[in-house]
């Protein structure tokens, strides 16, 4: 398993774990959408800020921005990119 593959399961059993969602984590694609009613998980607000809390204790990282939030949420594969970006992998990568 690659270090960005490891990081990526890390962030999917987070999902799982922090949104209470019976499913295992291996089964979300990295790229599938987490938020909106046509995504399979269909997370919503109170799991934004679930997983957001879940996120800043594994990785201490703040999302402040509401837009960019959405942006670097909307998928296993943005929030993994957007943490390798700004170095905060918890020692993944």
């Amino acid at each position: 398993m690659t270090d960005t593959a490891a990081l990526k399961l890390t962030l999917k059993t987070l999902i799982v774990d922090a949104c209470e969602k019976h499913c295992a984590p291996e089964s979300i694609a990295d790229d599938e959408f987490l938020f909106g009613c046509d995504a399979r998980l269909a997370l919503d607000s109170l799991d934004a800020l679930q997983l957001s809390m879940a996120l800043q204790k594994k990785f201490d990282v703040r999302l402040t921005d509401s837009k960019e939030t959405r942006r670097i949420m909307s998928s296993v594969a943005n929030l993994a990119q957007w943490l390798v970006e700004q170095g905060k992998t918890g020692g993944l990568v």
